[in-house]
């Protein structure tokens, strides 16, 4: 994701993992014992696990044949066999679990779960940062945890943002890592338990590019046709004397390639953007779908990057004043704060849940909702979009003040029938699950889960 960060508005989302359906697969390759079937699938039982980012401390939901079940678990530091200590007892000086990615990393059949903790005191150097694996077993995430190796250094905030993928399309998941301030590391597999791990690779814009690029966020999917995964760095730039929000481009290969660094918002950087890598007009090539929360008073927008032969294009914009797009652009509305993407009518063009946890509902203020935009051949548009709120008939609860619901959305397979349903979370640990239909999201047999928004991508 692709990420916001907890305390930020209340909200923690994390990005990596494999898409599906729509979307653009991250491919984890063969070994001698066959890949988990998901890149989340902790205990390796053939269904979707859901890792769900906190600070401080991350929980896991174990997943059934029909969605997410009853068994769950939470971890910080003070956790049996995870290295590191718990700032202030697990609260709210403590990073770790702030973001996540999943991918079965050491091929063994079960998931594995890297988790950043960019606050981490290593070595005695202050915010050092560090991104520690959990290995997946037949029991699911447990005590067996090893730290990325890194030079320790103060204030470096290694593990700023992480993403999986197959960067250099070998068949083996790698993990990217950003640090705080201008660079970001490409850990190749295959690792292992004992803390080894492929070749690392760092990488940051040339000064040719712009003149600063501080990471805040990492989208990794297929954008180009080729076998490797790329990644897209979204970053706060600076340039003319003017702070700008950037999405620089990195492509996936055997060489990973520096590319295009495209301008998002050219004078009000989202300094937390979230974002998401889908095949929205069913060209064959990943786009980019990026927030600009900022962007007309805060309104807000999504900013689209097309995708090419050899990476980004063009750009279009989408705002609540967009065409039959359901309620209108005002102040302070967040349009774009939490993103997701798949196929939620089954014609083979990615949509995009976009929340606005920050829209006036009726007569209640910063209620919140979310927008279902539809992708075709041209794209992601409004026409035949669909608004959910509290006030949305079938939808629980009613519209409540401060609620924000849109804060975090996924949309996922969340009842085993193959079908990308809605779940949209507020404020609470909990989240509304829309189901998909045939002609896109209902509220027929809606339902509350003990589950917030806020896995991985």
């Amino acid at each position: 994701m692709f990420t916001r960060r907890n305390l930020r508005l209340a909200l923690a989302t994390a990005t990596a993992v494999s898409l599906t359906g729509g979307l653009l697969t991250l491919t984890t390759g063969t070994a001698t014992a066959a890949p988990a079937k998901y890149a989340a699938d902790f205990n390796g039982d053939g269904h979707r696990d859901y890792a769900v980012a906190g600070y401080g401390s991350f929980t896991v939901t174990y997943g059934t044949a029909t969605g997410p079940g009853t068994t769950t678990k939470r971890f910080t530091q003070n956790s049996a066999g995870i290295p590191g200590t718990a700032g202030d007892a697990g609260g709210f000086s403590d990073g770790f679990g702030e973001d996540l990615a999943a991918a079965d990393l050491n091929r063994d059949g079960y998931a594995d779960l890297a988790v950043a903790d960019r606050t981490e005191k290593v070595s005695g150097k202050v915010s050092s940062g560090a991104v520690t694996i959990m290995w997946g077993s037949a029991t699911g995430l447990g005590s067996k945890a090893t730290r990325l190796p890194v030079q320790a250094k103060s204030h470096l905030g290694f593990g700023n943002e992480i993403e999986t993928g197959d960067f250099n399309g070998d068949g083996k998941p790698d993990l990217a890592v950003a640090d705080g301030i201008d660079t970001v590391y490409v850990y190749r597999g295959g690792f292992s338990q004992s803390g080894t791990t492929g070749a690392v690779t760092k990488h940051k814009p040339s000064p040719s590019v712009t003149d600063t690029l501080e990471p805040t966020g990492l989208v990794a999917g297929k954008v180009t046709k080729d076998a490797a995964t790329d990644l897209y760095v979204l970053g706060q730039g600076y340039r003319n004397e003017k702070m700008t929000q950037d999405a620089w481009f990195l492509r996936g290969g055997s060489t990973i390639k520096p590319g295009k660094l495209t301008k998002i918002n050219n004078s009000s950087p989202d300094y937390d953007p979230t974002g998401v890598i889908a095949d929205f007009n069913k060209d064959g090539y990943g786009d980019l779908a990026v927030s600009d929360v900022p962007y007309n008073k805060s309104a807000g927008s999504v900013v689209v990057v097309r995708g090419g032969t050899s990476g980004p294009t063009t750009t279009y914009r989408l705002s609540q004043s967009t065409s039959g797009v359901a309620t209108a652009a005002t102040k302070g509305d967040g349009f774009g704060y939490a993103l997701s993407a798949g196929d939620t009518n089954g014609d083979g063009y990615a949509d995009l849940a976009v929340g606005v946890p920050e829209e006036k509902v009726g007569s209640v203020a910063v209620a919140g909702g979310v927008h279902v935009l539809r992708g075709s051949r041209n794209g992601l548009t409004g026409t035949g979009s669909q608004w959910f709120s509290r006030a949305t008939a079938g939808v629980p609860g009613s519209p409540t003040e401060y609620n924000m619901f849109g804060q975090a959305v996924r949309l996922r397979d969340l009842d085993g029938d193959g079908d990308k349903d809605l779940l949209i979370s507020d404020g609470s640990d909990t989240g509304v699950l829309l189901r998909a239909g045939k002609t896109g999201i209902t509220t027929a047999s809606a339902r509350e889960l003990e589950l917030r928004a806020a896995f991985p991508q």
